[in-house]
């Protein structure tokens, strides 16, 4: 049997694990007002301030139009808004305000003590070591996610054809 109670596999646990690093993220943001898929669009952007929405979900790697929900709630917030990009009327750049540069850095000691607890136990060697092994496994699962994208496009392609 592939799962025993005895016996959480890989995938298991880093779900879990992730599932519990969101869960308590949201948490420590929430006194805020902020949620953790909200402070992601703010670290994009205190990184690279001005970014398009198109860009913006391509660092996130989610569906444009979740990324638009995303920046609209965070918008209303007042800590960030939208400008015109000089030399394409259709594109609009994504900019902090002040109060967000402000309360960035609130979120970076919520984030960064978060990531202490989360690491706490583990020497500098082993950390590196883990986010080594973890960049693996991602790119692994992103190969396989592309490979089975372009089988399945395929597939369609030929019985488009039958």
């Amino acid at each position: 049997m592939i799962i025993q109670d005895s016996f959480r596999g890989t995938g298991f646990l880093l779900t879990d694990s992730a599932h519990l690093l969101r869960k308590l993220i949201d948490r420590r943001l929430q006194p805020l007002g902020l949620s953790r898929a909200q402070w992601s669009i703010l670290a994009i952007l205190s990184n690279h301030d001005g970014l398009s929405q198109s860009h913006i979900s391509d660092e996130l790697e989610i569906e444009k139009s979740t990324v638009g929900r995303l920046i609209d709630q965070v918008e209303k917030s007042g800590w960030i808004e939208r400008r015109p990009i000089p030399g394409d009327r259709r594109l609009w750049g994504i900019h902090l305000t002040d109060q967000a540069r402000r309360l960035i850095a609130e979120v970076e000691r919520v984030i960064l003590s978060t990531r202490a607890e989360m690491l706490r136990g583990l020497s500098a060697e082993q950390q590196h070591h883990l986010s080594e092994m973890l960049q693996t496994v991602k790119s692994n699962l992103s190969a396989a996610l592309e490979l089975d994208q372009s089988q399945l496009h395929a597939r369609r392609s030929e019985d488009a054809m039958s």
